[in-house]
């Protein structure tokens, strides 16, 4: 009888069930799901986007002690105008996570003016939580945002890679955690590409520049 031998190192993992595949496989022969390219790294590359955070503020010390579900009756509406707003202008929402939303202006797909289009969405979301806030008083909701535009690890979601890594993430996560209540606060790469389509206030707070 014939023995072949199979090279482990051409196996790919399937991302939904983790069985190995031979190389050349498109999909997983055991439960069907799309395979990741052989290359993994040839599914990322390096682009220019813009990061928007966006977070609740006081809201996970205002619901330690609330019932779970009257939590998630707050933050139902805030997470759907959230992502109308965000959608609305082009952009990507990355993730929820708990009370604290991310979205990406330039991946998957980008525009000329995705800087604009995210500072846009920000403000767009700190109009909404008033909004809300005046037909529900009962939610008293309070966001801050940080936008920040810079290169990214743009990765393919379809195999199971994050959207965009980098410091660029990093800095809009720390621009958000600086910014005033129901403001945006702008990267100062951010604030270059925009400047002449929107006004900001030019007050220099760790590293950004907080838009009104």
């Amino acid at each position: 009888a014939a023995i072949t031998a199979i090279d482990l190192s051409q196996m790919a993992a399937c991302p939904a069930c983790r069985r190995d595949n031979p190389e050349g496989f498109l999909f997983c022969g055991f439960c069907g799901a799309r395979l990741s390219d052989r290359a993994g790294a040839v599914a990322s590359e390096r682009k220019v986007v813009t990061v928007l955070f966006c977070d609740l503020v006081g809201f996970t010390a205002s619901s330690e002690d609330s019932d779970p579900e009257k939590v998630q009756a707050r933050l139902d509406p805030y997470r759907r105008k959230v992502r109308d707003r965000i959608e609305a202008f082009g952009g990507t929402l990355e993730k929820f996570v708990g009370d604290g939303v991310m979205a990406v202006f330039g991946a998957p797909f980008a525009h000329e003016d995705d800087p604009e289009r995210a500072v846009r969405a920000g403000l767009a979301i700190v109009e909404a939580i008033y909004e809300l806030n005046e037909i529900e008083p009962a939610l008293s909701l309070s966001v801050r945002i940080g936008v920040n535009t810079g290169e990214v690890v743009a990765g393919d979601v379809s195999v199971g890679q994050r959207l965009v890594t980098g410091d660029t993430v990093n800095t809009a996560a720390r621009l958000e955690q600086n910014t005033p209540t129901l403001e945006v606060l702008l990267g100062e790469s951010t604030y270059r590409l925009v400047k002449d389509a929107v006004v900001a206030e030019l007050r220099v707070r760790d590293r950004g520049l907080v838009l009104e």
